[in-house]
């Protein structure tokens, strides 16, 4: 068996990994009807265009990296603190809005 390369970089890396930890934390079991959990509204103003382009910004600015060492418990600085957590924040409410499906 070869190991396949999944190509997309840091960002489609980052959004499966939110997506299996999703279903793997019992997002499923939460209702919605049939299908899992029901689409979170996004906030005024806000498309799942727009929280792409912002994504893609930070994924460009190396952030994605920054989430990992944070995540890993390394220690990072308070700018690239406030880039993870707003990525974080991002990724959520993309996947909350089901912007992936």
């Amino acid at each position: 068996m070869t190991a396949r390369v999944v190509r997309g970089g840091p960002f489609r890396l980052a959004l499966l990994s939110a997506a299996m930890a999703a279903a793997l934390t019992g997002g499923c079991a939460s209702g919605g009807g049939p299908g899992g959990p029901s689409k979170k509204a996004l906030a005024n103003g806000e498309s799942c265009g727009s929280i792409k382009q912002q994504l893609n910004k930070l994924d460009a600015r190396g952030v994605p990296a920054s989430v990992q060492a944070q995540a890993a418990g390394k220690k990072i600085s308070g700018q690239q603190k406030a880039d993870a957590d707003l990525y974080n924040q991002l990724l959520n409410d993309y996947l909350g809005a089901r912007c992936h499906v």
